[in-house]
């Protein structure tokens, strides 16, 4: 589904910059901008890094994903 919106072309080449950056559409990351800030508003005592890092997690293919071992072991 294609949608028009108008954004500020500020924020368009802010979007361009970290899009490159973290290997994303400038679509992508301004998506991934909406989602981070509507969990974020949708989660206030948890830090927008944090959501940030959980969505990209939930995203991350599973075979591609890295095993959780604890430190210590009792």
């Amino acid at each position: 589904m294609s949608t028009s919106v108008r954004i500020d072309d500020t924020l368009v080449a802010q979007a361009r910059t970290t899009a490159k950056a973290e290997f994303r559409t400038v679509q992508g990351q301004i998506e991934f901008w909406a989602k981070v800030g509507r969990a974020a508003l949708d989660n206030p005592d948890l830090p927008a890094s944090f959501i940030a890092e959980s969505l990209m997690a939930i995203a991350e293919p599973r075979e591609e994903a890295t095993v959780f071992v604890p430190r210590s072991r009792k």
